[in-house]
């Protein structure tokens, strides 16, 4: 049901348009002057603004001035009993929707209001659409170890070489992708993305390579694959460490020959592809348990970057927190929702296993269930899964995903064999039984330091 705000400082007007618009199915509020209805306007969502111009403490005009610049969205209709020309022509250069003349004609009020209201809801949904076709959000983070991310972005986009981006679930790695292309000379191409872990392991050569028709059972026509889709633009290939052996054997040779043949062709194609690739796997430790190609590994790994979990960059996320807070009110149409700084505090303090996609998913929900100003007790109730709620007693109840158990332990035995060896890289990676290049990845991966 849609909802109008009607201010009007005679109660006679101020009743009989809510008698009329609420046998319309409207649902209205009131206000007696102008400050009494600007104050409600701004602290409230309504559909749509009926506003008397002649008014005790602000008038009209004051009123529409304001909302024009602080809820520009919600249309406003100007009314007077000493309407003229120029009051409506004035009143529609500082933006409002419509004028109309006490008292106003009922068809022409109610055909106004409709239509107010389908303009309030067609800005909404543009709103919506501009930021789903917008290229690239930003990447929002001033701590250190995001900078030095952002920093090799600006350094490695303008050139040709394949990066490698790895890092756990959610902590945008699309993103930084993203920003890779969008930052190359490659900009104006294409930007194809496959996500290898969703496409079972005897339908990824089709879909990266295509086919011809009647190749095999179910090859009806011609299929074009990514690799030609991107040809002049990136590929990116994200989860690749799902990728199967026998397609990875393929993706190496056309790495080397920048040419790739279809399924069931033996013609020759050439493409000219800059592949980005990313996992949430130690690729190493897979190489090593003979899951992925080291010789495909070196061809990938040109530059790595790696992007750190949200539990350490905590600093990050208010800024975060705040940037996905304005966007999910513009999306719903909400007013301005804020986070009380003890809640900001209390998110700080949880550990985001599902890092930048599930701080969204909180934030989101705690925008539709809190009350305009997020609290702390908002954050206990709807932002800590129940699983999480109970003090944790060990380790173990800090993380719930394995391979994140598996990289903080990593880590910490890492950093201790370091500290033991008095940071000799040679001796420590001697003691790990491993090579001192494999040590030197894994310190880059944990963003480990002699100061860590």
């Amino acid at each position: 049901m849609a909802k109008i705000l009607i201010i009007d400082d005679e109660e006679v007007i101020r009743s009989t348009l809510q008698e009329i618009l609420e046998y319309e199915d409207y649902d209205t509020d009131l206000a007696a002057d102008g400050k009494e209805g600007l104050d409600m306007l701004l602290n409230q969502s309504y559909d749509a603004v009926i506003c008397d111009i002649k008014m005790p403490k602000l008038n009209g005009m004051e009123v529409l001035a304001k909302a024009v610049e602080q809820k520009p969205e919600t249309p406003v209709v100007m009314i007077s009993g000493h309407g003229d020309i120029e009051t409506a022509v004035e009143a529609t250069k500082k933006g409002a929707y419509d004028f109309l003349q006490k008292p106003p004609d009922l068809n022409r009020l109610l055909l106004t209001v409709r239509n107010a209201i389908e303009k309030k809801d067609l800005v909404v949904e543009t709103k919506k659409l501009k930021r789903k076709i917008t290229k690239v959000r930003p990447i929002i983070g001033r701590s250190s170890v995001m900078e030095k991310v952002q920093e090799t972005i600006s350094r490695v986009a303008p050139t040709d070489a394949r990066v490698l981006i790895t890092g756990s679930n959610g902590t945008g790695k699309e993103l930084v992708a993203r920003w890779i292309h969008e930052k190359s000379s490659r900009a104006n191409g294409p930007l194809i993305e496959v996500n290898c872990a969703a496409i079972p392991s005897e339908l990824i050569e089709s879909e990266l390579f295509g086919h011809e028709k009647g190749s095999f059972t179910g090859a009806y026509k011609q299929r074009i694959g990514k690799f030609e889709q991107a040809n002049g633009g990136s590929l990116f290939l994200d989860e690749i460490g799902d990728m199967s052996l026998s397609a990875q054997a393929k993706v190496l040779r056309a790495l080397q020959e920048n040419r790739i043949s279809r399924i069931g062709s033996d013609k020759q194609i050439n493409v000219d592809v800059r592949i980005i690739a990313a996992t949430n796997k130690d690729l190493l430790l897979e190489i090593e348990q003979g899951n992925f190609r080291e010789d495909l590994y070196h061809r990938l790994s040109v530059i790595l970057i790696h992007v750190p979990p949200l539990r350490d960059r905590r600093e990050d996320i208010p800024l975060i927190a705040q940037s996905f807070l304005s966007e999910i009110a513009g999306e719903y149409g909400m007013n301005d929702l804020d986070i009380a700084p003890d809640a900001m505090d209390e998110l700080q303090k949880l550990d985001w296993t599902g890092n930048v996609r599930e701080l969204r998913n909180v934030v989101e929900r705690l925008a539709i269930l809190s009350n305009g100003q997020i609290s702390p007790t908002d954050v206990h109730d709807y932002a800590i899964p129940r699983r999480r709620k109970a003090q944790a007693t060990s380790i173990f109840d800090d993380y719930d995903k394995f391979q994140e158990f598996k990289d903080h332990v990593e880590k910490q035995f890492i950093l201790k064999k370091l500290e033991n060896n008095s940071w000799n890289i040679s001796k420590t990676a001697e003691v790990l039984d491993i090579q001192r290049s494999h040590l030197y990845n894994k310190m880059e991966k944990f963003g480990i330091k002699r100061d860590s």
